[in-house]
Formats: structure tokens, sequence, C-alpha cells
């Protein structure tokens, strides 16, 4: 371990990094493989109404799968953003027509979650 002092906006802190041998460095430099949508690209008609990601965050679960029926106010999902679990509830009653995501999967403010009709 080797320590560093590092000034951010004036404010100095004292931090320990760890330095790696070669095999080391090579493997931590890999970027580890990334969650996959469960329909990466969904059919749809254009006739469907979608449901989007409020906020930055990963999906800590999936509670619909394509075909099912839900009533509005069901929990279709749960997002976490900052360490907080958000529940994405329907916002009234309908069918789904395709998941665009899956648990552990990182979303973006505006991803498409869920097509519904």
């Amino acid at each position: 371990m080797r320590k560093f002092i590092v000034n951010v906006n004036g404010t100095s802190y004292e931090v320990e990094v760890e330095e790696l041998s070669g095999q080391e460095a090579e493997k931590a430099s890999k970027p580890a493989a990334a969650a996959k949508p469960a329909s990466a690209a969904p059919s749809l008609s254009g006739s469907e109404k979608t449901i989007n990601a409020p906020m930055p965050g990963n999906i800590l679960s999936v509670n619909v799968k394509p075909g099912d029926s839900f009533r509005s106010g069901q929990v279709l999902l749960v997002l976490e953003a900052m360490k907080m679990e958000n529940e994405i509830m329907a916002p009234h009653d309908g069918k789904v027509v395709a998941v665009n995501v899956q648990k552990g999967a990182s979303v973006n403010t505006g991803d498409m979650l869920i097509a519904y009709n």
C-alpha cells in the first residue's frame, strides 16, 4: 500500500492505494461482463405504452414477464437508486408485451423498462 494526499476543492484527503503486480493489474483492467437486457430489441407494433426508468439505478427485481396481466398500483419491478429501493408501479391495468430489463441490469433515466397494452 502506498499513501497519498489528494486535494479536492481545497480539502486534503489521505488515501491509500494498492499497487498491483503485472498479472493482477491485467486482470483488474478487463471490464466485467455486463448484464444484458432480457430482450435487447423487443419487436413492438408502436401502439404499446411504455414504463420508463424515472432515474438511473440498478434493477433489483422484475415481478412480471411478457403475457402477464397487471392491475393499477401493482409493483412491476424494483429499482435501486442512491441506496434506496424504488417500487415501479403500474399506472393502470394492462398486459405486459415486453420486458426490456432483467435483475442486475443498470438503467439510465428514460430507458424503457416495460412495454404494455
